[in-house]
């Protein structure tokens, strides 16, 4: 399980209860829940449920940015977790599908605009995340996830990055699913109007799973190019 510093003790993350029959049993003490998202995830008619859940104090926390590996950082603020739960169609009851306690930008990671979490959502059996930030030039990270065996797949993602006055905008669009990336250059404002658009293969070695992606902004995707 994941630890971080507070102080000079170590913060644990809590481990969630694998089964449960009441939402609220899920959330653990000192943490509240901030978001949320219902559907089916599984392909089981069943309406599963994803929880965004937020630690009630600020800690200092060691965090991935670019190269997952070499380039870390210490951040002040307060940690956050995903729990995914499918619904059981026998005893109508929650069971635990993933816990992770990475992926989830914090609330200080958005630069001016704030907390850069902005929507959770479940669709034809996809969980889609999005995130936004920035200041005069910003960003928008979409990352589309399906569970697929027993791991939960990116299938999809896009990048945005744009100037809020200009409007001059890069938009990369990843299909993981058909191997393609599509750029899209022009402005945010005129959308599909005169924007060019151009399409490459997209080359990598294995479909990128939350236990291997780590965070946004830490996938090399392309040269010079992170999700």
């Amino acid at each position: 399980m994941l630890s971080c510093q507070l102080g000079l003790a170590q913060f644990t993350f809590p481990k969630l209860p694998p089964q449960t029959d009441k939402i609220e049993n899920i959330i653990p003490k000192n943490w509240k829940l901030i978001d949320s998202a219902k559907g089916d995830l599984n392909n089981d008619q069943q309406v599963d449920l994803v929880l965004i859940l937020e630690y009630q104090t600020p800690i200092t926390e060691t965090r991935a940015y670019g190269n997952q590996e070499i380039e870390l950082i210490r951040e002040f603020q307060k940690p956050r977790m995903m729990a995914i739960y499918f619904k059981n169609r026998q005893n109508n009851k929650y069971k635990l599908a993933l816990q992770n306690q990475d992926f989830i930008l914090r609330s200080e990671e958005g630069g001016k605009l704030g907390d850069p979490l902005k929507d959770i959502r479940i669709d034809n059996n996809k969980l889609t995340l999005s995130f936004e930030g920035g200041g005069d030039w910003r960003w928008k990270l979409n990352y589309g996830f399906q569970f697929q065996g027993k791991n939960w797949i990116l299938v999809n993602a896009n990048n945005i990055y744009y100037n809020k006055d200009s409007g001059d905008m890069i938009d990369k669009q990843y299909d993981f699913i058909d191997r393609k990336i599509t750029t899209v250059i022009g402005s945010i404002f005129k959308r599909n109007i005169s924007n060019y658009s151009s399409e490459d293969i997209l080359v990598f070695t294995q479909p990128r799973t939350f236990d291997d992606l780590k965070k946004p902004w830490t996938w090399e995707v392309t040269q010079d190019n992170y999700l």
